[in-house]
């Protein structure tokens, strides 16, 4: 995702982030589960930003590269992942909130940013931490919640649900972008807590090509009454890429406009 690519005609992403007129309805029963679940992560406090710094293992085939990483969220739309390796620095930046579009960008070795294809600025900029997920966003009338079903992932019983973006007036446009907005969470039956979420990101030029990504969360720990997965697994296509060990987390410490500046 280095090199900025336009996958849709300009004139259907300015549709596609228009609300429509009658957006459906989240499932009752599809909410009820995420303010379980979201009471069972934060014990009702509230969450402006949280900086999270560990240790990651990159895997690359039969390469193990070890590096530290820092992932940073202000509210639910803004984050900033940077990765510090032998081989490479490297940061992923996402901000919904700085223009009429989302924005994402990726930043090598402290170079200048290059910027994401809309298509892959769809879902949450959050993927690192629940606590700041499409789930606890309930004012953002373009989100929908359904529920999927009870499922068993991981070896455990799930509530499965799913999020996606409703925002266009025209039919075509708005299976686009909520078809590229689909996030997929596995909720803990029992404990409510996320064990996973999974989306899909893309070719640069090609929005039509799904490429699954899952996140795996485990090992919650109470730090401050917020539950914190100390471990985060990213897979890519089923296969493992990154390794994360969370060593520290703190919130709400005013996180500057800087560190989310795409461009």
């Amino acid at each position: 995702m280095a090199r900025f690519a336009v996958a849709l005609p300009p004139f259907l992403l300015a549709a596609s982030l228009a609300l429509g007129q009658n957006p459906p309805a989240s499932d009752p029963q599809a909410l009820t589960f995420a303010a379980q679940s979201i009471a069972a992560m934060t014990g009702g406090a509230t969450i402006s930003d949280v900086t999270l710094a560990g240790n990651a293992v990159r895997i690359a085939g039969s390469d193990n590269e070890v590096g530290t990483v820092t992932l940073m969220g202000r509210g639910t739309g803004e984050s900033r992942v940077d990765m510090d390796f032998k081989s490479s620095m490297r940061s992923e930046i996402r901000n919904d909130n700085s223009g009429d579009f989302p924005q994402g960008a990726s930043v090598l070795n402290g170079g200048k940013p290059q910027p994401w294809p809309l298509h892959n600025c769809l879902t949450s900029p959050n993927w690192f931490f629940p606590e700041l997920s499409p789930l606890v966003n309930r004012s953002d009338q373009t989100l929908t919640l359904s529920y999927v079903g009870q499922e068993t992932k991981q070896g455990h019983s799930v509530q499965h649900l799913r999020t996606s973006r409703y925002v266009l007036r025209k039919p075509r446009i708005q299976a686009i972008t909520q078809q590229l907005s689909i996030t997929d969470y596995y909720l803990d039956s029992q404990t409510f807590l996320p064990l996973a979420m999974i989306f899909n990101f893309h070719p640069d030029d090609d929005a039509g090509t799904n490429i699954m990504l899952e996140i795996d969360f485990s090992n919650y720990q109470n730090i401050n009454g917020i539950q914190v997965p100390i471990y985060i697994q990213k897979l890519i296509s089923g296969g493992l890429a990154m390794d994360i060990s969370i060593s520290s987390a703190v919130f709400n410490t005013g996180l500057p406009d800087y560190l989310f500046t795409v461009q």
